[in-house]
């Protein structure tokens, strides 16, 4: 395989889980934090640091748009739901000590 066709690959896959994301509002952020310990507001951070590596313009609510499918507010107001208490616990647990 060419690091072309790596790349491509690459692009597509990261298409598929942004668009799986997208469809999936019922899944909850804290939810994928919880599980794998990143969620769309990371893999946003991640799209921009990206970009900045490359001296893109792209601002951090274009990112979080190219994620979510909509402006983050929007699906915040949408599809967020307040944490739960065990969902807020488990949070805190799995986050990393200093």
């Amino acid at each position: 395989m060419t690091e072309q066709q790596q790349l491509e690959l690459q692009a597509a896959a990261f298409r598929r889980l942004v668009d799986h994301l997208q469809q999936r509002t019922d899944v909850q952020n804290i939810d994928l934090m919880n599980l794998s310990g990143f969620c769309r507001n990371c893999l946003s951070k991640w799209y921009k640091a990206a970009a900045d590596e490359r001296q893109l313009d792209l601002s951090l609510d274009d990112a979080r748009e190219a994620v979510y499918g909509m402006p983050y507010a929007e699906w915040k107001s949408r599809y967020q739901k307040d944490a739960s208490a065990a969902q807020q616990a488990a949070f805190e647990q799995g986050k990393p000590r200093d």
